[in-house]
């Protein structure tokens, strides 16, 4: 029987089309194969906001930073704690990868007319000693026209492969089996869909009409993660983060429900790390939402008080920024699955960002005039003050009994105490007006505003708390965000995955958030962020050129 292509990628996502273009480079023929429609190419990269980690560009030494292959690696294993005897090849593909965001990275990407915001992020700062968590410089490399802008080189990419032959999307087409013969992945089979004018993100008719089996040389799963699938997020939650949250909110689509990884574990791919994921602790409900449970993550600066269901400010280092993954530990240990954030009208102005494309029309739509405003705005960007407006986990008020009180009412229990509260502010705000100070966070306010990027743009001038002069007071009830798998399946550098037996599939490839970005799990188990559509870049390449070579 001959081959309908030389290869198949099954998901339409960031890494699935750079999968595609690759193949279609190197002169194969490539279908891939989307469940939901055309209106959802480029996956959940054109929902992100565009961020990459990037080691020791022309933007960072602009602006004074001294980055390196070296120091960016002992931040990536420092964050990473890979421990497991199946860490071999997720922590050969971290420094792989790492060593891609430190050369060829940018200028490949350049070279298809990406570009960058100039002011580079400074995310995921730790806060332990040198050899612990975080970045311990800005490496967040924000794209000018944010997640669209990183899927257009490759969308562009593989329309004019479609329009040469060399690559066909089969829209609607769920795979609901991997084709196997002789021990080999020679194709896939599944349901073909009913049509669908839903917009990107919605949630989409599972109506089948039919059925399909296409058959090639090679299969690449890129198929994306769990996010979207909470009851999957529970079952794999790590007792190591306490138990799994009661109310979870959805950071990516339904259609992000991991039954592509179900299906290619029953054929035989072997799964590591599924308890490593990665979900933000800094989630609100959309207000408008466009998918079900749809949440949105604040992005925050440094000076907003943290404080647990209860009122106790998160202990050093959990402040904003600083430790995703130790924040969430500490939340669900503490009995509770929320938390709040405390702050003032001055701090949301300068340093409330919400991650997303469609939170960022300044940046998406690629306007300076727009983006300047955020630094000389009296009031926070306007996707930022609609939140505060409309969105249902906003409370804002002119005074601190007040601002309890719709806490308590928004949380629907009594469980706050003014006093316990303004006790702990009041001791924060005696130490905001000195240089030199013991409070943790405040010490980090003072080495932001060293960095001339979030002077700027990203943290506010030291202030009280209970100056009416920057109220009025705003507290921000946050909810656990689900987002991403850590895990994957297990694959070698050239992203061939291996099965249960520790050998080699042949003919069976994963790439992106399928393949844990990379080796079953290259971030171990933190991120150092913007690391997320990088890894799709570089396993769907690796993914693309490898499965080309064997297509011969």
């Amino acid at each position: 029987m001959a081959d309908d292509a030389d290869i198949i990628v099954v998901g339409g996502g960031l890494a699935g089309l750079v999968a595609a273009t690759e193949i279609t480079d190197a002169g194969k023929r490539v279908i891939v194969v989307e469940q939901e429609g055309e209106q959802s190419l480029g996956g959940q990269a054109f929902w992100s906001l565009g961020g990459l980690f990037l080691v020791d560009t022309p933007e960072q030494r602009r602006l004074g930073i001294r980055d390196s292959y070296d120091l960016a690696l002992q931040d990536w294993m420092g964050s990473a704690g890979f421990d497991r005897d199946e860490d071999l090849w997720p922590k050969r593909w971290a420094e792989a990868y790492v060593a891609f965001a430190a050369g060829e990275k940018r200028a490949w990407l350049r070279a298809m007319g990406h570009r960058i915001f100039p002011v580079v992020g400074w995310a995921e700062r730790g806060g332990y000693d040198a050899m612990g968590h975080g970045n311990s410089v800005p490496r967040f490399h924000l794209t000018w026209g944010t997640g669209p802008a990183v899927v257009a080189p490759f969308e562009r990419r593989a329309r004019e492969a479609q329009a040469r032959g060399a690559l066909a999307f089969r829209f609607r087409h769920r795979v609901d089996a991997l084709t196997i013969a002789n021990g080999a992945v020679i194709g896939v089979a599944g349901s073909v869909l009913e049509p669908t004018d839903i917009a990107r993100g919605q949630s989409s008719s599972r109506q089948v009409i039919g059925d399909f089996a296409l058959r090639a040389q090679a299969v690449i799963v890129a198929s994306g993660g769990i996010g979207g699938n909470h009851d999957l997020v529970r079952k794999n939650w790590p007792k190591r983060l306490g138990d799994a949250p009661n109310n979870l909110i959805s950071g990516v689509p339904e259609h992000v429900d991991g039954r592509m990884i179900g299906i290619t574990e029953a054929a035989g791919a072997r799964l590591i790390n599924r308890d490593r994921m990665w979900h933000y602790v800094e989630g609100i409900r959309n207000w408008n939402p466009i998918w079900p449970r749809h949440g949105i993550r604040i992005l925050p600066g440094p000076s907003s008080l943290w404080f647990d269901a209860t009122g106790s400010r998160l202990p050093s280092p959990l402040f904003p920024g600083s430790d995703t993954l130790g924040q969430l530990g500490y939340i669900m240990r503490s009995g509770h699955d929320y938390s709040w954030f405390v702050l003032t009208q001055s701090i949301i102005r300068k340093e409330f960002a919400l991650s997303g494309s469609e939170q960022n029309p300044d940046l998406t739509g690629k306007s300076w005039l727009m983006t300047a405003r955020r630094a000389i705005n009296k009031g926070a960007p306007a996707p930022v003050e609609a939140f505060k407006t409309h969105g249902a986990d906003f409370v804002v008020r002119d005074n601190l009994a007040d601002l309890v009180g719709g806490m308590n009412a928004l949380a629907g229990n009594d469980v706050l105490k003014l006093e316990h509260l303004k006790i702990q502010i009041e001791a924060r705000d005696r130490e905001i007006a000195n240089p030199y100070v013991k409070d943790t966070q405040v010490m980090n306010i003072h080495n932001a505003r060293r960095y001339i990027g979030d002077r700027l743009i990203r943290a506010a001038a030291p202030h009280r708390i209970l100056d009416p002069a920057h109220g009025p007071l705003i507290a921000v009830k946050l909810n656990i965000l689900t987002r991403k798998t850590l895990g994957g399946f297990e694959t070698d550098l050239d992203s061939r995955v291996f099965g249960k037996d520790g050998k080699i599939v042949p003919g069976l490839y994963a790439a992106g958030e399928a393949a844990g970005f990379g080796g079953g799990g290259m971030h171990g188990y933190r991120s150092l962020e913007g690391t997320f559509l990088g890894g799709c870049l570089f396993s769907g390449r690796n993914a693309g050129r490898a499965a080309a070579k064997l297509a011969g």
